[in-house]
């Protein structure tokens, strides 16, 4: 059922075809408009919240120096956005439990 190591689209919408039972073009569509939407609204700049999984945290990062490790020649770092993912309490506690 699941790739080894990795959950794909793929998965998801298998598992949602045998747990909802709609048929597997439905339920691939539906993990597509799922990950569309979450897509869409940080690129409109909104962080997302799956409550019990973990948010997606959009940050602005200043321009700063950085140091080519290899050469030591100092390097401007142009400003960027970046997102992390926090996990929840809920998450973590599965995480570490599940060893």
């Amino acid at each position: 059922m699941r790739s080894v190591g990795t959950l794909t689209r793929a998965d998801l919408a298998e598992t949602i075809n045998h747990k909802m039972g709609l048929s597997r073009a439905e339920s691939l569509d539906l993990v597509e408009d799922i990950l569309a939407k979450m897509c869409g609204a940080m690129g409109d700049g909104e962080n997302v919240k799956i409550s019990g999984f973990g948010s997606f945290v959009l940050r602005d990062k200043k321009e700063r120096i950085g140091r080519n490790p290899k050469t030591g020649v100092e390097v401007p770092i142009t400003p960027r956005r970046v997102m992390t993912f926090r996990a929840s309490h809920k998450l973590k506690e599965r995480i570490a439990n599940a060893s």
